[in-house]
């Protein structure tokens, strides 16, 4: 007959399963001696014991010698901190306690639960630094994008001005000294700006390209990226003899997407660890601003090059025709004094006429450049403004306008309505009707007569400079409109009016914070013409 098994040492049991545990776990009397400690948690004293002055090392400390040892005795740097304060008060209250503590000397964050009894206390330690170093790092992500932001969409400073900050930004989130963007011209690579501590990557540095890290990312599509140039085959290279960088990484910048040059951040120094795919975003998120800023840059300086000759050219022009114009119109006005001849009234229309072509011309130069300082204006008050100043015949008004205030540079506004009323009054003739009223979604107003209107195979075309239906027309009025209308971002459109006739939209326009586009409160006016 075989022998009964063994009974199980329920106590050996627990000791085996908290032994197994990857977590820490040790238990303290009510004179704060360690009464049992599981392997993780003994390590972990251990190693905060041997960090500490009482000068135990992991042999004295090893195996059951953690037991009997006094906590706070063992280790003191532990004494008034966290760890101290919450062990004592979950053991005169009795009420367990759950925190999360960093503690120096082991450069650690535990995740500690403590559960009391009347015989001391239970505590649970879970090593967390790899979790406080991410939620770390996403913080700073965010952050360095927030800036980042912050910086790029600041217009108050000048493009400089945004690089500089930028380079600031880069080198401090990549934690790399040197940030610089070149320019890359005939083979040479041109420091264009920085914010370097490596004299040869300052502002003005040159040197040829086949001695540049640069080389190899202008042939990517992606970022160059380099960890550790002396251990990824860089020591025989060119670039690494001149410049002795550890670690870089770099893209290209493009415009209108030919090679302009490149951004990169570097350091002397090897880096520990591989650039993270955030860090890397990073990186191209910069070069992308920076290649969308030296594009607008260079299409604002040829359009500046461009407006500067057509004013130039409408200068001369303007000049030129108006010697002779005048010199015409005084001979005529002595003319019509002397003579009732029924030719000197259309001569006195074609001298007009080439008056109001003059202006159109000097106005088309002027206004298309983009409006920067806009004021609250009142829009109702405008209309009628302008309607009294433009050449409106026997033509009637109508103002279906809310009192509402719009943001917009006043003296182009009022040359915007003028053209509108004045366009309408030369296809509609001098009784025609003409409408103002607020667009049905608040988002701009409308102007529409009841004259012929615009064929609609025509409405794209009513803006072309030259273009227009009428004899006695500059066709030059709707394109000043549209140039106008783009200087303030908004938009322009020409349809057909509920009576047939020409209605003309601008949208995008800013009403003013506290008004009310869709009152009922402000009522129709209506002016006549003459």
């Amino acid at each position: 007959m075989s022998d009964p098994p063994s009974a199980v040492d329920p106590e050996t049991d627990l000791r085996t399963v908290l032994d197994r545990m990857a977590d820490g776990f040790f238990a303290v009397d009510d004179d704060w001696r360690v009464t049992y400690a599981n392997e993780r948690g003994a390590e972990m004293i251990r190693d905060a014991m041997a960090d500490g002055e009482g000068g135990v090392t992991e042999a004295d400390g090893a195996g059951d010698a953690i037991e009997g040892t006094h906590l706070w005795e063992a280790i003191p740097e532990a004494v008034d901190t966290e760890f101290y304060d919450r062990f004592h008060r979950a053991m005169e209250t009795q009420e367990s306690a759950s925190f999360d503590e960093y503690y120096p000397p082991l450069d650690t964050w535990f995740d500690v639960r403590a559960f009391p009894s009347d015989s001391g206390l239970s505590v649970h330690v879970r090593d967390v630094t790899e979790r406080h170093d991410l939620e770390r790092q996403r913080r700073r992500n965010l952050r360095a994008i927030q800036r980042l932001y912050a910086v790029s969409s600041d217009g108050d400073r000048s493009f400089e001005a945004k690089l500089e900050a930028i380079f600031e930004l880069g080198c401090e989130y990549l934690e790399l000294p040197n940030g610089f963007l070149t320019r890359i011209e005939d083979g040479t690579q041109h420091i264009q700006a920085s914010h370097a501590t490596h004299p040869a990557l300052e502002r003005g540095e040159t040197c040829p390209l086949e001695e540049a890290y640069c080389k190899r990312t202008v042939e990517l599509d992606r970022l160059l990226t380099v960890v550790d140039a002396a251990n990824e085959g860089w020591e025989e290279e060119p670039a690494y003899e001149r410049f002795g960088l550890g670690t870089y990484i770099g893209g290209r910048v493009e415009i209108d997407g030919e090679l302009s040059g490149t951004l990169c951040f570097a350091d002397t120094d090897a880096r520990k660890e591989p650039f993270s795919d955030l860090q890397k975003t990073f990186v191209e998120l910069l070069t992308r601003w920076v290649s969308y800023e030296l594009e607008r840059e260079r299409t604002q300086a040829q359009l500046q090059r461009e407006r500067d000759r057509l004013e130039e050219f409408a200068s001369v022009v303007s000049h030129d025709l108006r010697n002779p114009l005048n010199t015409a119109a005084g001979h005529l006005e002595l003319l019509a004094a002397e003579s009732d001849s029924e030719h000197v009234e259309p001569v006195q229309r074609s001298l007009s006429r080439m008056e109001t072509l003059i202006e159109d011309l000097l106005a088309l130069a002027r206004d298309g450049v983009r409006v920067e300082a806009l004021a609250e204006i009142g829009l109702a008050e405008l209309v009628s403004d302008a309607w009294s100043t433009a050449e409106t015949a026997d033509a009637e008004l109508t103002v279906e306008l809310d009192r509402t205030r719009i943001r917009a540079d006043e003296s182009r506004l009022r040359q915007l309505l003028e053209n509108l009323f004045r366009n309408a009054v030369e296809h509609g003739g001098d009784d025609v009707s003409v409408r103002v009223g607020t667009l049905g979604d608040a988002s701009g107003f409308y102007v529409e007569d009841d004259g012929p209107g615009i064929p609609e195979d025509d409405c794209e075309r009513a803006f072309e400079a030259g273009y227009s239906t009428s004899d006695e027309g500059t066709g030059f009025g709707l394109s000043i409109v549209e140039e106008i209308v783009a200087a303030h971002d908004w938009t322009v459109t020409a349809g057909e009016s509920e009576s047939g006739g020409a209605r003309f939209e601008i949208d995008g326009v800013e009403f003013a914070e506290g008004t009310d586009a869709g009152s009922e409160e402000s009522g129709e006016d209506a002016f006549g013409g003459g």
